[in-house]
């Protein structure tokens, strides 16, 4: 018996080869594609600026990076985020891509929220509403409290008084774009209230306060009075020393910011008589509200006084003071740099 070879053999060998061929091109040309993700991207000069929209899909980011000419194979980079487990995870905010960023670089960028940052310094001393006016002036903020009105403010920052005055902690806050007046606001109150806690838990004791806003007040004080960290203990020790023994504050400061928009620049006797509810030449006690924004030194100075037997200082007139202990030495003291003051 005779048995036919049929010649199917090396047909199926060839296609075998080929295909196996195609399929290693293809792998190669994926890997290269692939490998092209963790290169810098040619096409960025220099630094781009790129926004990502709150609530953008993952295939909205991409058609706009690949809109922009950021990237110029799309699909693979839809390919790495779904890879890396991560096509959820893209934050909104805007971004700075630098020369020399890979396509792989602005994935991590962007699912770490690395967006730019913008800063806002509130200033020790400052009022409230020049502390929102910083706020406005800052770029890339919202500004939703424009109308408000101060009973308004109260509400939202949830402060438990009449007024805002004094309830943010003066620092440099960093915020990204989308941030409001009404975020930076609450996160300077949060802070306050954190710091003003903690200073609290370990004051000194007794101290002629009811509650911790008390001690902010005169830690405004203070604030207003003297820059120099050095004298502030010993200017909270005169304030305090005077609380217990029910003398008046007499307090320059507390005057200028009862006057308000009618304080010319120079305090007048006739400004020391006017019935302010701040002007603590009048007034017995502390005023109803803080004056400022106190910084965490004045604060500190407030609730752990330095010891001393001083009732009195007056400015030298380079920014620092002299205390005193009597009347008499203060009297003297005063007309010493006025006199002073008078030659110069």
């Amino acid at each position: 018996m005779k048995f036919l070879i049929l010649p199917t053999e090396r047909p199926l060998l060839g296609v075998t080869i080929a295909g196996s061929i195609l399929l290693v091109v293809v792998s190669l040309g994926f890997l290269a594609g692939f490998r092209s993700l963790y290169l810098p991207i040619t096409c960025l000069d220099d630094e781009s600026i790129f926004e990502v929209s709150a609530g953008s899909s993952l295939n909205r980011v991409v058609n706009e990076l690949a809109a922009a000419g950021v990237i110029q194979r799309p699909q693979l980079f839809k390919l790495l985020a779904l890879w890396r487990d991560v096509d959820e995870q893209i934050k909104a905010g805007e971004y700075r891509f630098e020369s020399g960023i890979s396509p792989a670089g602005l994935l991590t960028k962007m699912v770490a929220g690395d967006t730019i940052q913008y800063r806002v310094t509130l200033v020790e001393g400052w009022t409230f509403r020049q502390a929102l006016q910083a706020i406005w002036r800052s770029e890339k903020i919202g500004a939703r409290l424009r109308s408000a009105s101060e009973r308004e403010l109260v509400a939202l920052l949830g402060i438990d008084s009449n007024s805002p005055e004094g309830q943010l902690f003066p620092d440099t806050y960093f915020y990204s774009m989308g941030t409001t007046d009404i975020d930076i606001l609450r996160r300077a109150h949060n802070r306050l209230q954190q710091m003003l806690a903690s200073a609290w838990e370990s004051r000194l004791g007794a101290l002629p306060y009811d509650n911790a806003y008390e001690a902010l007040i005169l830690a405004s004080i203070i604030e207003k009075e003297s820059a120099l960290g050095s004298e502030r203990g010993y200017i909270a020790g005169v304030f305090i020393r005077r609380l217990e023994s029910g003398m008046r504050l007499q307090s320059d400061p507390t005057v200028i910011y009862g006057l308000g928009e009618n304080y010319t620049g120079d305090l007048s006797r006739a400004d020391l008589l006017a019935a302010t509810a701040y002007n603590t030449y009048r007034i017995e006690g502390l005023p109803p509200t803080p004056i400022a924004l106190a910084g965490m030194e004045s604060i500190s100075a407030s609730l752990n006084p330095l010891a001393s037997d001083y009732l009195y200082f007056v400015a030298r007139g380079d920014g620092s003071h002299e205390f005193s202990s009597n009347l008499a030495e203060h009297n003297d003291a005063v007309n010493r740099y006025q006199r002073q003051n008078s030659t110069q």
